[in-house]
């Protein structure tokens, strides 16, 4: 038995392994193509000539950024009854952050925010379902921003849009449709999830209880689900300033609207498991934006590369957290 299982474990380890290869592979050919089409030399002189005073404004936002997402955690957990001191909330922010973007995966800091909250809300079952509606509601917000700025893109340039709005505002649509049943009947989703539990009939059986149970509760109260949505779209109409300052940072002229569209779409995109964090999709994506606006590659490259250098950064914030628990 030992035997089938340390061979289990090493098969899961080099499918890890392979998968992580592939996404490097992706993100190397990726940046490798973009930066072949641009002048290297000229790129790093623009960075070069970047506004400190407002790269640190930049940072200020991503600080204004967090605490708004730490909030929007807070009131959900609130509204299952959970009781976290709003301190250890936002430090296991940052640390989840920091998981985000040093590891190559993010799942990683669902996992810490999930395990921090777990024992207080006496299942992680709980937790996960907190963390799942947070992520939704988020990805929502994400999803309204893109089309209130592809609307109004679309107005500002009087040709054919970048993006049609109509796409995002379908999309926005479709994602509520689609997650609405989970919190109006979530009797009804818990027998969608019945067939699962021919795997292990008890443990499974007893997840979806709490699960349907979680999501009861938050229909029973809507007021922190709005405001958990409210806070989204802050989040994310926070992101889209941060980018901008960085832009401006840079001196670039790119509109807010533009980039109200772009970085929705970008973190979209990023969601693909197909790259390393994100890096050359991100860049790709914002390149061919960039482009239907006549904007040049070296300036999506910079906004995309400085921006997530600038939130990296930030997240190390999240490593100095994690350290000083450790000693604690």
């Amino acid at each position: 038995m030992s035997r089938v299982a340390a061979y289990l474990s090493s098969a899961s380890s080099v499918h890890r392994h392979v998968i992580l290869a592939a996404k490097t592979a992706v993100s190397v050919v990726l940046l490798a193509l973009l930066f072949s089409r641009i002048e290297v030399g000229r790129l790093w002189a623009t960075a070069r000539q970047a506004s400190l005073w407002w790269l640190a404004m930049a940072l200020l936002l991503l600080l204004i950024n967090t605490l708004a997402a730490t909030w929007r955690w807070l009131v959900l957990l609130h509204a299952q009854d959970i009781t976290i001191a709003r301190r250890r909330l936002f430090g296991s922010f940052l640390v989840a952050s920091f998981f985000n973007n040093f590891l190559p995966s993010n799942i990683g800091g669902d996992v810490i925010r999930i395990r921090d909250t777990a024992k207080a809300a006496g299942s992680k079952t709980l937790a996960t379902t907190v963390v799942l509606v947070d992520r939704g509601l988020g990805l929502l917000g994400l999803v309204l921003v893109a089309a209130l700025g592809a609307t109004a893109a679309g107005n500002a340039h009087h040709a054919t849009p970048p993006i049609w709005p109509m796409w995002l505002w379908v999309g926005f649509l479709i994602t509520a449709a689609a997650s609405a049943p989970a919190v109006l009947a979530p009797d009804g989703f818990g027998r969608l999830l019945q067939p699962l539990t021919v795997f292990h009939p008890e443990w499974v059986g007893e997840r979806i209880d709490t699960l349907t149970s979680g999501l009861a509760r938050f229909r029973e109260r809507p007021r922190a689900l709005a405001e958990c949505f409210g806070g989204a779209v802050f989040v994310q109409g926070s992101l889209v300033v941060f980018y901008f300052v960085v832009a401006y940072a840079l001196h670039l002229n790119v509109s807010m609207w533009d980039l109200a569209v772009i970085v929705p779409v970008s973190f979209v995109v990023q969601l693909l498991p197909v790259s390393v964090n994100g890096f050359g999709v991100r860049e790709a994506t914002f390149t061919f934006y960039f482009a239907r606006i006549g904007q040049p590659i070296e300036s999506a490259l910079l906004v995309s590369l400085v921006a997530q250098a600038l939130v990296m950064l930030f997240s190390l914030l999240g490593a100095a957290v994690y350290v000083a628990r450790h000693h604690q």
